[in-house]
């Protein structure tokens, strides 16, 4: 499907309600270690304000380089994965280049494309959620793609791309391709050693999801000299600040403790799911991310008996192909039970039978 360009385009609507359960986000669900946030608050305070930060930010790159198993000039950072998506947009777009992503996906990308002035276009996905090889290959030839973008795991549907289809992919398509890898931690698979095999594959991650550091803003980008040197040409001058830089640095090198909130949200998950499959009239679909979608008859209604009850999710029904859906990011062990009760009362009420828990 053909999307429009700019003369759509909408301004990006920040404002939200103060929910008392902000589960709209899929933002981390626990706090960050107490020894990781005196560490990080102590960092913080030695970073020189005066000082512009380094332009090259290489403490972090190195770290991550040296993990990740590539050179430095394979890293490239950014004000979240976001910035480098769109930076990325802007190398490979432009007027009459075109941008493909699967879709539903990330509501983002299409207003990725449309700010570099590409036009782009949708690979719909199935009934299912899963994304067919022979659609993705035929969307990117029949519009001669300069870029796919494809999710994995995907945002908002919360599924993935078998290793053996994302393979073939890469191997029959020319045109650069970006693996959005924001829910990484929480999947545990990753595309990264394939870049030598496939020079034209970009590898985009977050710390703003597992890593807890969303208020930070702070993305990388794993690729090739080529691909990286390109993607820092569209990004501007201390675009990093020292204490995203500060706060990073600790995270990473403390991963082991940060990530052991993710097997808790994973059980979290997975427990919530269950429950949720026991209901009458509510569909949840396969997650390996932070957070599930599922769809109800009337979402308007759950949307606003959550909202009474101080709960917010992502109200994603109004989506082409998301119609009945909504996303709840998995919260703590308290928010789900509130999340769960309320689901239960909306069964209860539609059907006229009591959901189980």
């Amino acid at each position: 499907m053909f999307r429009p360009g700019l003369e759509k385009l909408t301004v990006y609507s920040v404002e939200e309600p103060r929910w008392n359960s902000k589960l709209d986000a899929n933002e981390r669900s626990a706090i960050l270690p107490l020894s990781v946030r005196r560490e990080i608050s102590r960092r913080i305070k030695e970073v020189e304000s005066r000082r512009y930060p380094d332009m090259g930010a290489v403490a972090l790159r190195t770290m991550l380089a040296e993990t990740c198993g590539v050179s430095l000039s394979q890293v490239t950072l950014g004000n979240g994965s976001s910035e480098l998506v769109a930076a990325i947009c802007g190398v490979f777009g432009g007027a009459g280049r075109a941008i493909a992503f699967q879709w539903p996906s990330f509501s983002m990308y299409p207003i990725y494309a449309a700010m570099a002035d590409s036009p782009s276009f949708e690979v719909a996905m199935e009934k299912d959620f899963s994304l067919s090889v022979d659609a993705v290959l035929q969307t990117v030839s029949k519009c001669d793609a300069k870029l796919l973008i494809l999710c994995n795991p995907n945002n908002p549907t919360g599924g993935t791309i078998p290793s053996a289809d994302l393979r073939e992919i890469l191997r029959q398509v020319s045109c650069p391709v970006l693996v959005d890898e924001a829910y990484q931690e929480y999947f545990g698979k990753t595309s990264l050693s394939w870049l030598k095999e496939f020079p034209n594959l970009m590898v985009a991650r977050t710390f703003s999801k597992a890593f807890g550091l969303a208020a930070a803003r702070v993305g990388y980008l794993l690729a090739s000299p080529e691909l990286s040197a390109a993607v820092c040409k569209h990004l501007l001058p201390y675009h990093m600040n020292s204490f995203s830089l500060a706060a990073a640095e600790v995270c990473f090198a403390n991963r082991d403790k940060v990530m052991e909130e993710v097997r808790r949200t994973s059980q979290r998950r997975d427990r919530m799911k269950a429950g949720l499959e026991k209901m009458k009239g509510v569909e949840v679909f396969p997650s390996s991310t932070n957070f599930l979608l599922l769809r109800v008859e009337d979402p308007a209604v759950l949307y606003k008996l959550l909202a009474e009850n101080g709960i917010g999710v992502r109200n994603v029904s109004r989506v082409h192909e998301l119609e009945g859906c909504l996303r709840v990011t998995v919260g703590s062990p308290a928010e789900n039970r509130k999340v769960m009760h309320c689901i239960s009362e909306y069964v209860k009420s539609a059907t006229g039978t009591k959901g189980e828990l």
